[in-house]
Protein backbone atom coordinates (compact mmCIF):
# COMPACT_ATOMS: atom_id res chain seq x y z
CA UNK A 1 0.00 0.00 0.00
CA UNK A 2 1.19 3.50 -0.56
CA UNK A 3 3.49 4.92 2.47
CA UNK A 4 0.78 8.01 4.13
CA UNK A 5 -1.81 4.47 4.27
CA UNK A 6 1.29 2.23 5.61
CA UNK A 7 2.34 4.75 7.70
CA UNK A 8 -1.11 4.71 9.42
CA UNK A 9 -1.31 0.59 9.98
CA UNK A 10 2.39 1.11 11.71
CA UNK A 11 0.57 2.90 14.22
CA UNK A 12 -2.31 0.29 14.27
CA UNK A 13 0.39 -2.26 14.60
CA UNK A 14 2.26 -0.53 17.34
CA UNK A 15 -0.82 -0.10 19.98
CA UNK A 16 -2.31 -3.83 19.16
CA UNK A 17 1.44 -5.15 20.40
CA UNK A 18 0.45 -3.80 23.92
CA UNK A 19 -3.37 -5.58 24.04
CA UNK A 20 -3.91 -9.46 23.70
CA UNK A 21 -6.36 -8.84 20.65
CA UNK A 22 -8.34 -11.85 18.39
CA UNK A 23 -6.24 -12.33 15.37
CA UNK A 24 -9.54 -11.63 13.35
CA UNK A 25 -9.54 -7.73 14.79
CA UNK A 26 -6.47 -7.26 12.74
CA UNK A 27 -7.57 -9.08 9.78
CA UNK A 28 -10.50 -6.69 9.93
CA UNK A 29 -8.77 -3.33 10.84
CA UNK A 30 -5.97 -3.71 8.35
CA UNK A 31 -7.55 -2.62 5.41
CA UNK A 32 -11.12 -0.75 4.00
CA UNK A 33 -14.39 -2.55 3.64
CA UNK A 34 -15.32 -0.97 1.47
CA UNK A 35 -13.57 2.20 -0.99
CA UNK A 36 -16.15 3.19 -4.10
CA UNK A 37 -13.86 5.99 -7.03
CA UNK A 38 -15.88 7.19 -9.20
CA UNK A 39 -15.94 9.82 -11.59
CA UNK A 40 -17.81 13.23 -11.75
CA UNK A 41 -18.95 14.95 -14.81
CA UNK A 42 -19.30 18.32 -14.92
CA UNK A 43 -21.32 20.84 -17.23
CA UNK A 44 -19.19 23.76 -17.03
CA UNK A 45 -20.28 27.77 -17.54
CA UNK A 46 -18.76 27.94 -20.87
CA UNK A 47 -20.77 24.71 -21.96
CA UNK A 48 -17.91 21.87 -22.13
CA UNK A 49 -18.25 18.36 -20.07
CA UNK A 50 -15.13 18.16 -17.40
CA UNK A 51 -14.32 15.27 -15.35
CA UNK A 52 -13.32 14.89 -11.20
CA UNK A 53 -12.26 12.04 -9.87
CA UNK A 54 -14.05 11.43 -6.69
CA UNK A 55 -13.82 8.64 -3.51
CA UNK A 56 -15.67 7.39 -0.67
CA UNK A 57 -14.22 5.07 1.47
CA UNK A 58 -16.20 3.21 4.29
CA UNK A 59 -12.98 1.85 6.47
CA UNK A 60 -15.16 0.21 9.74
CA UNK A 61 -18.60 -0.18 10.59
CA UNK A 62 -18.32 -2.68 13.79
CA UNK A 63 -18.98 -0.25 16.28
CA UNK A 64 -21.92 1.57 13.91
CA UNK A 65 -22.63 3.32 10.46
CA UNK A 66 -19.56 4.84 8.99
CA UNK A 67 -18.90 8.32 9.29
CA UNK A 68 -16.76 11.27 8.35
CA UNK A 69 -15.78 13.83 5.99
CA UNK A 70 -15.74 15.21 2.37
CA UNK A 71 -13.02 17.33 1.38
CA UNK A 72 -12.63 19.25 -2.73
CA UNK A 73 -8.84 19.43 -3.02
CA UNK A 74 -6.39 19.22 -5.68
CA UNK A 75 -4.16 17.00 -4.03
CA UNK A 76 -6.61 14.27 -2.92
CA UNK A 77 -6.57 10.80 -3.89
CA UNK A 78 -7.78 7.25 -2.62
CA UNK A 79 -4.54 7.00 -0.42
CA UNK A 80 -5.83 10.17 1.59
CA UNK A 81 -8.89 8.91 1.91
CA UNK A 82 -8.46 5.50 2.59
CA UNK A 83 -6.08 6.95 5.68
CA UNK A 84 -8.47 9.90 6.69
CA UNK A 85 -11.42 7.14 7.15
CA UNK A 86 -9.12 4.70 8.82
CA UNK A 87 -8.47 7.73 11.31
CA UNK A 88 -11.78 8.67 11.29
CA UNK A 89 -12.28 4.73 12.35
CA UNK A 90 -9.97 5.78 15.33
CA UNK A 91 -11.41 8.63 16.29
CA UNK A 92 -14.89 7.31 16.77
CA UNK A 93 -13.80 4.79 18.92
CA UNK A 94 -11.78 6.97 21.02
CA UNK A 95 -14.29 9.23 22.57
CA UNK A 96 -16.75 6.24 22.48
CA UNK A 97 -19.13 7.10 19.61
CA UNK A 98 -21.72 4.83 17.65
CA UNK A 99 -19.97 4.85 14.87
CA UNK A 100 -17.05 3.41 12.36
CA UNK A 101 -14.54 5.42 10.21
CA UNK A 102 -15.57 6.94 6.59
CA UNK A 103 -14.39 9.63 4.21
CA UNK A 104 -14.67 10.96 0.87
CA UNK A 105 -12.83 13.66 -1.75
CA UNK A 106 -13.01 15.11 -4.65
CA UNK A 107 -9.77 16.09 -6.69
CA UNK A 108 -10.61 19.74 -7.63
CA UNK A 109 -9.45 23.51 -6.96
CA UNK A 110 -12.54 25.17 -6.09
CA UNK A 111 -10.91 28.09 -6.68
CA UNK A 112 -11.16 27.70 -10.06
CA UNK A 113 -14.83 27.25 -10.20
CA UNK A 114 -17.97 29.66 -10.41
CA UNK A 115 -20.34 29.10 -7.35
CA UNK A 116 -22.71 27.53 -10.22
CA UNK A 117 -19.83 25.06 -11.27
CA UNK A 118 -19.41 24.29 -7.55
CA UNK A 119 -23.13 23.57 -7.07
CA UNK A 120 -23.13 20.76 -10.01
CA UNK A 121 -20.07 19.43 -8.73
CA UNK A 122 -21.83 18.73 -4.84
CA UNK A 123 -25.14 17.43 -6.63
CA UNK A 124 -23.19 14.83 -8.79
CA UNK A 125 -21.22 13.56 -5.92
CA UNK A 126 -24.62 12.53 -4.55
CA UNK A 127 -26.14 11.69 -7.61
CA UNK A 128 -23.30 9.05 -7.55
CA UNK A 129 -22.64 7.95 -3.96
CA UNK A 130 -26.57 8.15 -3.26
CA UNK A 131 -26.14 3.94 -2.85
CA UNK A 132 -23.30 4.22 -0.69
CA UNK A 133 -24.60 6.70 1.89
CA UNK A 134 -27.15 6.55 3.78
CA UNK A 135 -28.26 7.64 8.11
CA UNK A 136 -27.63 4.15 8.96
CA UNK A 137 -25.12 3.32 6.40
CA UNK A 138 -22.53 6.08 5.69
CA UNK A 139 -23.06 9.44 6.57
CA UNK A 140 -20.92 12.44 5.49
CA UNK A 141 -20.48 15.51 6.54
CA UNK A 142 -18.31 18.86 5.42
CA UNK A 143 -14.33 18.85 5.49
CA UNK A 144 -11.61 21.20 3.68
CA UNK A 145 -13.42 23.46 1.12
CA UNK A 146 -17.09 22.21 1.91
CA UNK A 147 -19.23 24.58 3.81
CA UNK A 148 -22.30 24.89 4.95
CA UNK A 149 -23.96 25.92 1.22
CA UNK A 150 -21.96 23.14 -0.12
CA UNK A 151 -23.95 20.37 2.31
CA UNK A 152 -26.89 21.95 1.58
CA UNK A 153 -26.96 21.09 -2.02
CA UNK A 154 -26.11 17.51 -1.47
CA UNK A 155 -28.98 17.07 1.70
CA UNK A 156 -30.74 18.52 -1.20
CA UNK A 157 -29.91 16.32 -3.89
CA UNK A 158 -29.73 13.54 -1.75
CA UNK A 159 -33.64 14.48 -0.64
CA UNK A 160 -34.64 14.48 -4.46
CA UNK A 161 -33.25 11.40 -4.87
CA UNK A 162 -34.74 9.40 -2.39
CA UNK A 163 -38.12 11.23 -2.58
CA UNK A 164 -38.30 12.43 0.90
CA UNK A 165 -36.13 14.51 3.57
CA UNK A 166 -33.60 12.59 5.02
CA UNK A 167 -32.12 14.96 7.22
CA UNK A 168 -29.82 12.89 9.31
CA UNK A 169 -28.05 11.42 5.33
CA UNK A 170 -25.50 14.59 6.20
CA UNK A 171 -24.37 16.48 9.46
CA UNK A 172 -22.98 19.66 9.83
CA UNK A 173 -25.76 21.59 8.16
CA UNK A 174 -26.94 24.98 8.21
CA UNK A 175 -29.09 25.51 11.07
CA UNK A 176 -32.17 25.73 9.30
CA UNK A 177 -31.76 22.57 7.51
CA UNK A 178 -31.26 20.31 10.33
CA UNK A 179 -28.07 21.64 11.71
CA UNK A 180 -27.22 21.79 15.09
CA UNK A 181 -26.09 24.86 17.49
CA UNK A 182 -22.93 24.47 18.54
CA UNK A 183 -21.05 22.46 16.00
CA UNK A 184 -19.24 25.48 13.64
CA UNK A 185 -16.76 25.79 17.04
CA UNK A 186 -17.17 22.03 17.87
CA UNK A 187 -13.67 21.20 17.15
CA UNK A 188 -11.90 24.01 18.21
CA UNK A 189 -13.92 23.72 21.58
CA UNK A 190 -13.05 20.43 22.20
CA UNK A 191 -9.43 20.53 21.64
CA UNK A 192 -9.69 23.25 24.28
CA UNK A 193 -11.76 21.06 26.67
CA UNK A 194 -9.12 18.19 26.42
CA UNK A 195 -6.16 20.96 26.86
CA UNK A 196 -7.64 22.30 30.10
CA UNK A 197 -8.61 18.91 31.53
CA UNK A 198 -5.22 18.07 31.36
CA UNK A 199 -3.28 21.23 32.30
CA UNK A 200 -2.43 20.26 35.58
CA UNK A 201 -0.61 16.64 34.24
CA UNK A 202 1.14 18.97 31.83
CA UNK A 203 2.10 21.20 34.04
CA UNK A 204 0.83 24.42 32.02
CA UNK A 205 -0.35 27.72 33.88
CA UNK A 206 -2.62 29.67 31.44
CA UNK A 207 -1.29 33.01 32.45
CA UNK A 208 2.17 31.58 31.81
CA UNK A 209 1.48 29.68 28.42
CA UNK A 210 2.18 30.90 25.04
CA UNK A 211 0.79 28.82 21.94
CA UNK A 212 0.93 28.98 18.47
CA UNK A 213 -0.95 27.48 15.54
CA UNK A 214 0.20 26.48 12.41
CA UNK A 215 -2.60 27.18 10.16
CA UNK A 216 -5.84 29.71 11.44
CA UNK A 217 -8.92 27.95 9.55
CA UNK A 218 -12.60 27.78 11.66
CA UNK A 219 -10.94 24.87 14.41
CA UNK A 220 -7.76 26.94 14.98
CA UNK A 221 -9.67 30.71 15.50
CA UNK A 222 -12.03 28.60 18.06
CA UNK A 223 -9.84 27.18 19.94
CA UNK A 224 -7.04 30.03 19.91
CA UNK A 225 -10.30 32.84 20.92
CA UNK A 226 -11.02 30.05 23.70
CA UNK A 227 -7.22 30.22 25.02
CA UNK A 228 -7.16 33.71 24.66
CA UNK A 229 -10.68 34.40 27.13
CA UNK A 230 -8.70 32.24 29.56
CA UNK A 231 -5.53 34.17 29.81
CA UNK A 232 -3.28 32.22 27.42
CA UNK A 233 -1.11 33.89 25.05
CA UNK A 234 -1.30 33.24 21.63
CA UNK A 235 2.43 34.35 20.32
CA UNK A 236 2.07 32.89 16.83
CA UNK A 237 -0.23 32.06 13.54
CA UNK A 238 -0.15 30.94 10.10
CA UNK A 239 -2.00 30.21 7.09
CA UNK A 240 -1.79 29.31 3.20
CA UNK A 241 0.46 33.35 3.29
CA UNK A 242 2.75 32.89 5.67
CA UNK A 243 3.45 33.42 9.52
CA UNK A 244 3.52 36.06 12.48
CA UNK A 245 5.35 35.64 15.72
CA UNK A 246 4.65 37.61 18.32
CA UNK A 247 6.02 37.25 21.76
CA UNK A 248 3.89 39.90 23.07
CA UNK A 249 1.00 38.19 21.84
CA UNK A 250 -1.83 38.74 19.83
CA UNK A 251 -5.78 38.80 19.61
CA UNK A 252 -7.51 35.76 17.78
CA UNK A 253 -10.36 37.79 16.72
CA UNK A 254 -8.32 40.78 15.08
CA UNK A 255 -6.49 38.65 13.26
CA UNK A 256 -9.42 36.84 11.88
CA UNK A 257 -10.60 40.02 11.17
CA UNK A 258 -7.98 41.14 8.96
CA UNK A 259 -7.45 37.71 7.61
CA UNK A 260 -11.32 38.10 6.33
CA UNK A 261 -10.89 41.48 4.66
CA UNK A 262 -7.30 40.95 3.24
CA UNK A 263 -7.48 37.12 2.63
CA UNK A 264 -3.95 36.47 4.95
CA UNK A 265 -2.87 36.77 8.50
CA UNK A 266 0.29 39.09 6.94
CA UNK A 267 0.07 42.48 8.25
CA UNK A 268 -2.20 41.96 11.31
CA UNK A 269 -2.20 43.75 14.05
CA UNK A 270 -0.56 42.37 17.40
CA UNK A 271 0.41 43.30 20.68
CA UNK A 272 3.75 44.08 20.29
CA UNK A 273 6.05 43.79 17.25
CA UNK A 274 5.00 41.14 14.94
CA UNK A 275 7.73 39.09 12.79
CA UNK A 276 6.67 37.93 9.64
CA UNK A 277 8.04 34.29 8.87
CA UNK A 278 7.34 31.17 6.65
CA UNK A 279 4.64 29.18 7.64
CA UNK A 280 6.38 26.27 7.86
CA UNK A 281 9.13 28.15 10.48
CA UNK A 282 6.23 28.21 12.82
CA UNK A 283 6.51 24.74 14.13
CA UNK A 284 9.85 25.39 15.19
CA UNK A 285 9.05 28.85 17.03
CA UNK A 286 9.36 29.32 21.19
CA UNK A 287 6.26 28.39 22.53
CA UNK A 288 4.70 25.90 24.91
CA UNK A 289 2.34 24.91 22.96
CA UNK A 290 1.84 24.06 18.98
CA UNK A 291 -1.13 23.30 17.61
CA UNK A 292 -0.81 22.26 13.83
CA UNK A 293 -4.30 23.14 12.16
CA UNK A 294 -2.88 22.49 8.74
CA UNK A 295 -2.29 19.30 6.45
CA UNK A 296 -0.97 16.16 6.95
CA UNK A 297 2.89 15.06 7.76
CA UNK A 298 3.83 18.74 8.57
CA UNK A 299 6.38 17.42 11.70
CA UNK A 300 8.62 14.84 10.67
CA UNK A 301 11.82 13.51 11.51
CA UNK A 302 13.52 16.74 9.69
CA UNK A 303 12.22 19.20 12.19
CA UNK A 304 10.97 17.02 14.93
CA UNK A 305 14.40 17.88 16.79
CA UNK A 306 13.87 21.54 16.27
CA UNK A 307 10.81 21.48 18.15
CA UNK A 308 10.36 23.72 21.42
CA UNK A 309 6.83 23.16 22.50
CA UNK A 310 6.85 21.21 25.39
CA UNK A 311 3.23 20.38 24.20
CA UNK A 312 1.51 19.88 20.72
CA UNK A 313 -1.95 19.95 20.11
CA UNK A 314 -2.96 18.37 17.06
CA UNK A 315 -5.78 20.16 15.72
CA UNK A 316 -5.24 18.81 12.08
CA UNK A 317 -5.87 15.09 10.87
CA UNK A 318 -2.12 13.40 10.68
CA UNK A 319 0.19 16.66 11.23
CA UNK A 320 2.68 14.32 12.94
CA UNK A 321 4.31 11.99 10.71
CA UNK A 322 4.98 8.00 12.24
CA UNK A 323 8.94 8.58 12.20
CA UNK A 324 8.70 11.96 14.34
CA UNK A 325 6.46 10.26 17.26
CA UNK A 326 9.37 8.59 18.58
CA UNK A 327 11.55 11.96 18.08
CA UNK A 328 8.89 13.71 20.27
CA UNK A 329 8.95 11.18 23.08
CA UNK A 330 12.65 10.82 23.47
CA UNK A 331 12.73 14.57 23.57
CA UNK A 332 10.26 14.87 26.78
CA UNK A 333 7.28 16.89 24.04
CA UNK A 334 4.01 15.51 24.75
CA UNK A 335 1.59 15.00 21.83
CA UNK A 336 -2.05 15.26 22.16
CA UNK A 337 -2.78 12.83 19.07
CA UNK A 338 -5.52 14.27 16.53
CA UNK A 339 -7.61 11.11 17.05
CA UNK A 340 -8.85 12.63 20.38
CA UNK A 341 -8.03 16.11 20.33
CA UNK A 342 -9.87 17.14 17.08
CA UNK A 343 -12.57 14.77 17.71
CA UNK A 344 -15.02 17.19 18.89
CA UNK A 345 -16.40 17.66 15.34
CA UNK A 346 -17.19 14.63 15.04
CA UNK A 347 -18.88 14.49 18.42
CA UNK A 348 -21.02 17.08 17.78
CA UNK A 349 -22.15 15.42 14.08
CA UNK A 350 -23.01 12.81 16.26
CA UNK A 351 -25.26 15.10 18.50
CA UNK A 352 -26.39 16.73 15.28
CA UNK A 353 -27.53 12.92 13.86
CA UNK A 354 -28.85 11.96 17.26
CA UNK A 355 -31.47 15.15 16.94
CA UNK A 356 -32.00 14.90 13.55
CA UNK A 357 -33.24 11.22 13.88
CA UNK A 358 -35.15 12.17 16.78
CA UNK A 359 -36.56 15.79 15.82
CA UNK A 360 -36.04 17.21 19.08
CA UNK A 361 -33.45 19.89 18.56
CA UNK A 362 -31.07 21.19 21.79
CA UNK A 363 -29.96 24.64 22.82
CA UNK A 364 -26.26 25.57 22.29
CA UNK A 365 -25.63 25.15 26.29
CA UNK A 366 -26.54 21.80 26.34
CA UNK A 367 -24.34 20.87 23.14
CA UNK A 368 -21.67 22.03 24.72
CA UNK A 369 -22.30 20.36 28.13
CA UNK A 370 -22.37 17.72 26.46
CA UNK A 371 -19.27 18.17 24.68
CA UNK A 372 -17.61 18.68 27.76
CA UNK A 373 -17.99 15.96 29.43
CA UNK A 374 -17.19 13.53 26.76
CA UNK A 375 -14.23 15.17 25.96
CA UNK A 376 -13.10 15.55 29.60
CA UNK A 377 -14.10 12.04 30.24
CA UNK A 378 -12.00 10.36 27.50
CA UNK A 379 -9.21 12.81 27.64
CA UNK A 380 -9.01 11.22 31.34
CA UNK A 381 -9.23 7.63 30.01
CA UNK A 382 -6.81 8.03 27.63
CA UNK A 383 -4.21 9.41 30.19
CA UNK A 384 -4.94 6.01 32.87
CA UNK A 385 -4.24 4.06 29.72
CA UNK A 386 -0.81 6.15 29.51
CA UNK A 387 0.34 5.64 32.40
CA UNK A 388 -1.08 1.85 32.90
CA UNK A 389 0.96 0.96 29.43
CA UNK A 390 3.76 3.66 29.93
CA UNK A 391 3.34 5.33 26.44
CA UNK A 392 2.91 8.22 25.12
CA UNK A 393 -0.70 9.71 24.39
CA UNK A 394 -1.23 8.78 21.00
CA UNK A 395 0.00 5.22 21.59
CA UNK A 396 -2.72 5.17 24.24
CA UNK A 397 -5.40 6.83 21.94
CA UNK A 398 -5.40 3.88 19.83
CA UNK A 399 -5.11 1.40 22.72
CA UNK A 400 -8.70 3.29 24.23
CA UNK A 401 -9.93 2.86 20.35
CA UNK A 402 -8.55 -0.81 19.88
CA UNK A 403 -10.18 -1.77 23.02
CA UNK A 404 -13.39 -1.23 22.01
CA UNK A 405 -13.12 -2.18 18.73
CA UNK A 406 -11.76 -5.34 19.52
CA UNK A 407 -15.06 -5.91 22.08
CA UNK A 408 -17.54 -4.74 19.15
CA UNK A 409 -15.54 -7.46 16.53
CA UNK A 410 -15.69 -10.04 18.86
CA UNK A 411 -18.98 -9.86 20.11
CA UNK A 412 -19.75 -11.34 16.68
CA UNK A 413 -17.66 -14.47 17.40
CA UNK A 414 -14.13 -15.26 16.86
CA UNK A 415 -12.13 -18.29 15.90
CA UNK A 416 -12.24 -19.80 19.35
CA UNK A 417 -15.60 -19.62 19.02
CA UNK A 418 -16.10 -20.87 15.86
CA UNK A 419 -13.30 -23.78 16.99
CA UNK A 420 -15.90 -24.49 20.19
CA UNK A 421 -13.31 -23.17 22.66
Amino acid sequence: MPEMFESARKRLESAARKLDLHDDVMEILNYPKETLSSTLEVRMDDGSMKSFKAWRCRYNDALGPTKGGIRFHPASCMEEVMTLAFWMTMKCAVVGLPFGGGKGAVQVDTKKLSPKELERLSRQFIQNYARFIGPDRDIPAPDMYTNGIVIAWMVDQYARMTDGLSPAVITGKPIPLGGSLGREDATGRGAYYVLRKLEDRLDIDPKNTRVAFQGFGNAAYHCAQLLYDDGFTIVGVSDSSGAIYDADGMDPEKILAHKKKEGSVLGAPTNGKAEEIDGVDLLTCDCDVLAPAALEDQITSENAGAIQARVVLELANGPTSFDADDALLERGIVCIPDILANAGGVTVSYFEWVQNRAGDYWAAEKVRDRLKEKMETEAENVWQIKEEHDVGLRGAAYVHALRRLNAAISARGTREYFNGD
